[in-house]
């Protein structure tokens, strides 16, 4: 029955799959600990090592799979139905939601302040827009890494687009862009799998010890150093306190990520569905104060008991039937709005719809091909929306 998809799948590179459905996992649990955290600091704790890692992990691929983007017509073509379609649609279901959820009629439709996890997708059309800049640049990183700084002492930085976040994660994407496959096949060697292992052991006993005292937001990276009671001084140390822990626990996640096609490879393929949909019984939650109702959700059993629910319920969002019904909003063709030719052959390999966006992350995946870059087939599928999480600006 899933003859087709098979075949697509096989011309992808397991590896990017399995990152991408793992770290899905991870934000759905990461999400559905939000409610249940507060009084547990061992639950906080590892919000905290999810948090620290799973965005900076897929803007990273993200922006490596955004090595070929040259804003032609046909990746632009691309780019639109990859993000800005699935951002559009899901903006207005998730404000209509939250209307009928929360009895909130006056809740407002916004184009430019995402709800939500609608952030992702429009943080990722902008990094991609930009991404021939990048390229031309001599030190792109240490230059992306100084405006994210910047932004981290700006306070009031305008809602629209979510600008701080766009900004403050910018420094990944642009690393994403300079990696080549190498880089990911270094990660794979025996010995940084060793090595995963005490510096995951480290963080989750870091972040025990902290737990109680360390503000959420710096993890969000939505809001400045002032806006979070600190010194304006304190948004550019964090930014490289904060990127150092990102890099070092990606690159663990990354190592431990399996190589060989698994049972849930072909569930990477569809993580933009359950990035997308995930959302809402999580919500659900929050809007019918659920924990309050039932207050056995907030103790150790019950902790686990949502753990699981959430990692059941994305798996099974991910499935090639949620896939292909939501085909037409993560992957629409288009043809009716852009002029004949502007998604042309080279569309397939462009790095540019879809197949990137839809990545895993914030940022779904989807059927494209291989994405090209220097001239030759890039390691895998493409990388997208898969990481939002924590506190947004409407949510």
């Amino acid at each position: 029955m899933f003859h087709a998809l098979r075949e697509k799948q096989s011309q992808r590179d397991p590896f990017f799959d399995n990152a991408k459905y793992l770290a899905i996992v991870l934000v759905a649990v990461g999400h559905a600990w939000e409610p249940v955290m507060e009084g547990s600091r061992a639950t906080r704790a590892l919000y905290m090592v999810v948090y620290a890692f799973h965005m900076p992990a897929f803007v990273i691929v993200s922006g490596y799979f955004s090595r070929s983007f040259a804003a032609r017509p046909d990746q632009l073509r691309r780019l639109v139905g990859g993000a800005l379609v699935p951002y559009l649609v899901f903006e207005v279901a998730y404000t209509l939601y939250r209307r009928w959820g929360q009895d909130a009629p006056q809740q407002a439709f916004s184009l430019t302040d995402p709800f939500y996890l609608t952030w992702f997708l429009l943080a990722l059309f902008v990094w991609r827009l930009s991404a021939p800049l990048w390229r031309a640049l001599r030190h792109p990183v240490p230059i992306a890494a100084t405006v994210a700084a910047l932004a981290s002492l700006t306070p009031r930085i305008a809602a629209d687009l979510d600008l701080q976040r766009v900004l403050q994660f910018l420094p990944f994407f642009v690393l994403g862009l300079s990696l080549r496959e190498e880089h990911f096949r270094l990660l794979r060697r025996r010995a940084v799998r060793v090595a995963a292992v005490p510096v995951a052991v480290a963080a989750v006993a870091g972040a025990y010890a902290v737990a109680p005292h360390l503000r959420m937001g710096w993890f969000y990276r939505n809001t400045s150093a002032q806006e979070l009671g600190y010194a304006w001084w304190a948004g550019p140390l964090a930014t490289v306190a904060l990127g150092a822990v990102a890099l070092a626990l990606t690159a663990g996640f990354l190592a431990w990520v399996p190589s060989r096609r698994t049972w849930f490879t072909v569930l990477g393929a569809g993580s933009v569905c359950g990035y997308l949909l995930h959302g809402f019984p999580v919500k659900a939650l929050q809007y019918w104060e659920l924990v309050d109702a039932h207050p056995v959700l907030a103790t150790p059993a019950g902790r686990v008991g949502l753990t699981v629910a959430a990692a059941v319920a994305v798996t099974l969002m991910c499935s090639p039937p949620v896939r292909r019904a939501l085909r037409s909003v993560t992957e629409p063709r288009l043809e009716w709005a852009f002029r004949r030719g502007a998604g042309g052959s080279g569309a397939e390999g462009s790095g540019a719809g879809p197949s990137t966006v839809a990545a895993g992350g914030g940022g779904g995946a989807t059927a494209g091909g291989r994405a090209v870059a220097d001239g030759r087939p890039a390691a895998g599928g493409a990388v997208g929306p898969v990481g939002a999480g924590g506190a947004v600006s409407r949510g």
